[in-house]
């Protein structure tokens, strides 16, 4: 308040009011009182009008964290009646009255005697009264005011979410989005610098980039190879004050999971199986199992099989275990040692599910060649011809007589001594006899057509 010279020769016009800031002093309407240039008080326009008087003050700030030894000047209240003579005294109510804030009753003069946390508090609401000394009556209307505590960058950024886990596909572009990663900080975002925060990678900035305003993580490299590293573990680190000189930081840990695409064909560890199977093996009969690995996961490594040559297809069939993803090779016509004794059969494993963005790594597709070898089962002779025989014998044929000749022969090796017998169940009077040897059926009694016109024998070969 400008100072009221008296008995001078001019008086000073002053304009009192209120000085609104930031819209704390809700509802504070601005009192004035003026002065005549030229004219002394007693000089003034009488009016029946009452004069209104008013408070004076400015917006009040106390800095967080003050260390000092004293109490703190926070600011003056003021009431425009007052002439300075100590005739009012002025008192404050409200949060902290009293015990964090204290205020001269003479001059008006409030200072803050704790230390203070905006983090904790950000503003304290108070009532400012002024009364007359003497009679203790109130001159103007309470009035309400606000101290705001101004903020220090006392605050680190901190990571709340953290540590964190993200994800993103092996082969992936270069700036492709991984995760996005956020630090806060408790000062105060509309005063200054202190809670700007920007980032930057502390470990892993070969394989990562992050996005200084965003917090977002990207690749910094194309060729993430998950069979290679399946995993990087970052150190993002958050700054405050915009990154500038003297700013706090706090960091975090960013694991990061390389997932897995279909990059890779599958692959037979040989390139040649050999197996063994009878020839007396059942159809159906499996003979064996192969398997081509995948360096992939999952679905990725899923594969079916098939045979690729003619031969072996007519012979074998292949299978895939859905447990294993091994092929399971059988046995689809009987095999013989004495017609084929090795088969080669052309087995290939492809990809289920190729990805069309990796076609142009190869074929996703292996070949192998399985051997099966055929063993030999010790079979039994067999005649020839195989179905059976009619001879014919006139009935005045005197015995001892040819009645004709059965032939066999070992079809497992070729000149092997057989043996011949008839089965006498079939023949219980002996009217035939047989060479043992040769298979020469000749008349062990006289026939007679009339009494039987047919005889059915049965005749055994044995390797001998």
């Amino acid at each position: 308040m400008a100072p009221r010279w008296r008995g001078g020769a001019q008086v000073l016009a002053v304009t009192l009011g209120i000085l609104q800031c930031c819209g704390w002093l809700s509802g504070q309407t601005i009192r004035t009182s003026v002065g005549m240039m030229g004219r002394r008080p007693e000089q003034w326009p009488m009016s029946h009008e009452r004069v209104k008087r008013g408070w004076v003050w400015n917006q009040f700030f106390v800095v967080e964290e003050y260390t000092g030894t004293e109490p703190l000047y926070v600011g003056k209240i003021h009431s425009d009646s007052d002439e300075g003579d100590g005739s009012i005294k002025y008192t404050i109510s409200g949060e902290g009255a009293g015990t964090i804030f204290i205020i001269d009753q003479v001059t008006g003069d409030i200072h803050a005697t704790e230390r203070l946390d905006r983090e904790e508090k950000t503003y304290y609401t108070l009532r400012a009264q002024a009364r007359d000394r003497l009679t203790d009556a109130p001159l103007e209307p309470e009035s309400e005011f606000v101290i705001k505590v101004q903020d220090i960058n006392d605050s680190e950024p901190k990571f709340l979410e953290g540590p964190y886990i993200g994800s993103v596909a092996e082969l992936s572009p270069i700036g492709t989005s991984v995760m996005k990663v956020m630090a806060s900080d408790a000062d105060d975002p509309t005063y200054g610098s202190s809670a700007r925060i920007v980032y930057s990678v502390l470990e892993g900035e070969r394989f990562f980039t992050v996005d200084r305003q965003t917090g977002v993580i990207r690749t910094a490299v194309a060729d993430l190879d998950r069979e290679t590293q399946d995993r990087y573990e970052l150190v993002v680190k958050a700054t405050d004050m915009a990154g500038q000189m003297g700013g706090l930081s706090g960091s975090t840990t960013v694991t990061i999971v390389i997932t897995d695409v279909n990059d890779n064909p599958p692959r037979f560890p040989q390139k040649m199986y050999q197996f063994s199977v009878s020839e007396g093996a059942a159809v159906g009969t499996s003979i064996g199992r192969v398997i081509a690995t995948d360096a992939d996961m999952g679905e990725n490594t899923d594969m079916s099989y098939l045979i690729k040559d003619e031969e072996g297809g007519e012979l074998f069939r292949v299978s895939t275990d859905g447990d294993t993803q091994e092929a399971i090779i059988t046995i689809k016509k009987p095999l013989d040692f004495e017609n084929k004794r090795t088969h080669n059969v052309v087995v290939e494993a492809v990809n289920k599910h190729v990805d069309p963005r990796f076609v142009d790594l190869g074929s996703f597709r292996d070949q192998t060649i399985v051997r099966v070898s055929v063993s030999d089962v010790d079979e039994p002779p067999i005649f020839i011809p195989a179905t059976g025989t009619i001879m014919e014998v006139q009935e005045d044929a005197r015995l001892g007589a040819l009645v004709g000749i059965v032939t066999a022969k070992d079809p497992d090796m070729d000149n092997v001594p057989i043996r011949f017998s008839i089965d006498r169940s079939t023949d219980q009077e002996q009217i035939f006899n047989i060479d043992p040897v040769t298979g020469a059926i000749t008349l062990g009694k006289i026939l007679d057509r009339e009494t039987a016109g047919w005889h059915n024998i049965t005749v055994t070969a044995v390797e001998a």
